[in-house]
Parts: C-alpha cells; structure tokens; sequence
C-alpha cells in the first residue's frame, strides 16, 4: 500500500512540475507610458510650482485620510499630494490599437 502511495506522489510530482513553468513578459520602462512630451512633476515639489508649471488642473479630489492625500487630474497625468507636496506623479495609460 505504502509502495503505491509514493508511487502516486511520485507521478503528481512529475505531471506538476510542468505546470509550474511560465512565460515572462518584460515590457521597457520607457514603453509603458507611450510617447509623451509632458514631465511630471517631480516629489517634493510644492501645489504652487505645480500651478504654475501645469496650470489649473481638470478635477481636484478633496483630501482624504490621515495624513492627507489629494489628487490633481491633469489631461495625462494625476499628481498626488501629502498636505501641499507632490508624493506621486503618475502618467494615465493610453491603450494603443493593435497593428499601430
């Protein structure tokens, strides 16, 4: 009984092993936002120089949690604040159709 036991885990364990291998897809730094021209703001940067350099932005969400954290939705990308500094700067994804 014992015999056919390890030889039950033994062929699982073969039949499992080629399960566990997967593809790894590796897209560039610089390929995942797609061509743009806009900087973002940098962290650490104030809500002043923000305005300045960007303007006034499309959405400005309140400030929630503890510490506050606000968001600022430009045209391309969202910057987020901790009180009056930037902490995130993100770029919005922009799906390109296949065969561009």
């Amino acid at each position: 009984m014992n015999y056919l036991i390890a030889l039950f885990a033994g062929i699982s364990l073969l039949f499992s092993i080629n399960l566990a291998q997967a593809d790894t897809l590796q897209i560039p730094v610089g390929a995942q936002a797609g061509e743009t021209s806009v900087s973002l703001p940098s962290r650490g940067s104030s809500t002043q120089s923000v305005l300045q350099r960007h303007g006034e932005p499309h959405v400005r969400h309140p400030a929630i949690g503890q510490p506050p954290i606000s968001r600022w939705d430009y045209g391309d990308f969202s910057v987020y604040f901790e009180h009056d500094h930037v902490v995130h700067s993100v770029r919005h994804h922009r799906p390109t159709r296949s065969g561009e």
